[in-house]
């Protein structure tokens, strides 16, 4: 798997304990536990919104790049600033990522009822519909992947970045219909957040380190 997919894979992954936070609200509102088909295509809804980011995301860089090719270093410096942040939001650290979050919260009020409206219908389309709403909920660990999705240079590449981040995510929002509360709990676990936030201010660190090379090698 390419070093770049696994790492947005990993974010996702890392994620699992903010995950049943800001989205198990909705999960837990399919039922204490759903059927497994309903848990699935709102997870599909979800995971085409993210996808549907990373296009845009991508175009953006691919744009900015053809005119542009220095601004891959920027990028770089970005995406790291972001892996570093989300690793002290997971880690209760420094929660900055909050105030990006507020950025979003206006949209968001706009499509909850929504959302709210489609949950309540029993159809899969509807299931699916919620979940592609949900997936517009202000999130930093949402915006972080973004943010690695614009390293991708492309708008396949950013489509499938965001595909990985999200199937990442797949675990813990199964673990809140369907695993063992004992599960939940690990994933909910301090320890575990501070360990999986340690990772990622590691990997940014990587990535800022990579970035200033190729900036030196630039002057």
């Amino acid at each position: 798997m390419n070093l770049d997919v696994a790492a947005a894979f990993l974010m996702g992954l890392a994620g699992a304990g903010h995950c049943l936070m800001m989205c198990g609200g909705l999960a837990g509102a399919l039922g204490a536990k759903p059927a497994l088909s309903e848990l699935i295509i709102y997870n599909l809804g979800r995971i085409t919104s993210y996808m549907f980011a990373g296009v845009v995301v991508g175009l953006f860089s691919q744009l900015l790049l053809s005119s542009f090719a220095p601004a891959l270093i920027g990028l770089r410096f970005v995406a790291a600033f972001f892996l570093i942040a989300l690793g002290c939001y997971f880690g209760g650290w420094w929660l900055g990522l909050q105030k990006l979050e507020r950025i979003g919260r206006p949209l968001w009020r706009t499509l909850a009822p929504y959302a709210t409206r489609l949950r309540n219908n029993n159809s899969l389309v509807s299931r699916f519909a919620a979940g592609m709403l949900w997936g517009w909920l202000p999130c930093g660990l949402v915006y972080s992947a973004l943010s690695w999705a614009a390293l991708s240079g492309s708008v396949s590449s950013g489509a499938l970045y965001m595909l990985a981040f999200g199937l990442g995510t797949l675990p813990a929002m199964l673990a809140f219909g369907w695993f063992s509360g004992a599960l939940q709990s690990i994933l909910k676990a301090r320890g575990f957040r501070q360990a999986m936030g340690v990772i990622m201010i590691v990997y940014g660190l990587w990535v800022a380190t990579i970035a200033l090379r190729q900036t030196l090698l630039m002057g």
